[in-house]
């Protein structure tokens, strides 16, 4: 199969469509497929996993590459042949390549991933964000297939038009973050910096952006026997420093690899604030590493944890008779058996969700997409 992979995002820009493109692609190269990645010009490497990179125009928004509709879109479309088009989170450069594909009668998936109208919305533009659903659905609908992480993102599509949608999640490394890594040398060394009376760690990974509402570990001020560490970074980071103030925080900056994974096995519990995950990778990568986790009852997170089970949902809006992140954190804090057994009913739950497995459920879209439409029945020699 030929796979032109066409993404708003790619290296060196580290996000979480970067991260899935990589994945996908690490499996077409393992299951001997061919492809190409298109992405906004900004100093990509000019090969990934064997397969060549092309970069088109893009303009930099806040910094971030924005890639541009353009003939070279097309050229190396045609140059390319491909069987099927990949678009990863797509918005302009996506949209441009998935009309071209349609125009050429090459099927497309679309990959829903960003909730570019919540953004929107959230920063008080209500305007903007009605545009946003506007060109989203004209973008998806394009498409032959849209394949949405989970139920929540799925009624969201519903709900603004969107069509021929499927539901298909992301995988999670299975080696990479275990709770074996609880016992290794570098992860002791942390937990003695993060944890040097025996405090039980509160852990938190992800951007640290207004979306991500960070502050929200503010309401654990004053829980006693807890330390809490942060890793990743981004433009929330100083609202958010200055929200928890005076805590117990270890600031530990963005971490990739091994480093990362460290980060995961020297925690206890695992804490996302969050409500505006389409998907909640970190949650899968917490649970790999055998943690519990509270997170809030929105969105991506109520497909990964089963409440009570695994880990907490707790209520965002503090409705009454709903229990707050603060209580479902004290509780964890105060019980390790209880800790010990939701960590693994998290690792449990993640166990058939690896990037082979799920990557091939990718190649059964692709297949689906790809199959020739059913022929009309045929009725007393007439098509019905």
């Amino acid at each position: 199969m030929r796979v032109a992979v066409v993404t708003e995002s790619f290296l060196p820009t580290v996000n979480g469509v970067t991260n899935s493109v990589k994945k996908v692609l690490d499996h077409l190269a393992l299951r001997g497929h061919e492809a190409i990645v298109i992405c906004p010009a900004a100093d990509a490497p000019a090969e990934y996993a064997g397969f060549p990179v092309h970069e088109v125009p893009a303009v930099a928004v806040r910094e971030f590459p924005v890639g541009l509709p353009s003939a070279a879109v097309e050229r190396i479309i045609d140059g390319f042949a491909p069987d099927v088009l990949h678009a990863a989170s797509p918005a302009l450069l996506g949209g441009h390549a998935i009309s071209a594909a349609k125009r050429r009668g090459i099927p497309s998936v679309a990959i829903f991933q960003t909730d570019i109208a919540g953004y929107t919305g959230r920063n008080g533009v209500g305007m903007m964000r009605e545009l946003a659903w506007a060109m989203l659905r004209y973008v998806h609908n394009l498409a032959d297939r849209t394949l949405a992480p989970s139920t929540a993102s799925i009624r969201d599509l519903a709900r603004n038009r969107i069509e021929r949608v499927h539901r298909w999640g992301r995988g999670v490394d299975l080696h990479a973050y275990h709770p074996q890594h609880r016992a290794h040398p570098s992860t002791e060394a942390l937990r003695a910096e993060l944890s040097p009376n025996g405090e039980v760690v509160v852990g938190y990974v992800g951007r640290l952006a207004p979306e991500k509402q960070v502050e929200r570990l503010a309401a654990l001020r004053g829980l006693p026997g807890i330390r809490i560490a942060i890793v990743g970074d981004g433009p929330s980071e100083a609202i958010a420093r200055a929200a928890l103030d005076g805590m117990p925080v270890t600031w530990l900056g963005r971490r990739t690899g091994h480093e990362l994974a460290t980060a995961y096995a020297a925690f206890d519990v695992f804490v996302h604030t969050g409500t505006e995950e389409t998907f909640g990778q970190t949650l899968q990568e917490a649970h790999a590493s055998g943690l519990p986790v509270v997170a809030p009852l929105a969105g991506g997170p109520i497909d990964l944890i089963t409440h009570g089970g695994d880990g907490y949902l707790f209520d965002p809006e503090q409705h009454a008779g709903g229990d707050s992140m603060r209580e479902y954190v004290e509780r964890l804090v105060g019980d390790a058996e209880l800790r010990a057994r939701m960590g693994e009913a998290g690792r449990r739950r993640v166990r058939g969700r690896s990037w082979d497995a799920i990557c091939d459920e990718l190649l059964g879209h692709y297949a689906a997409v790809l199959a020739p439409a059913p022929a009309p029945a045929l009725v007393a020699g007439r098509q019905r």
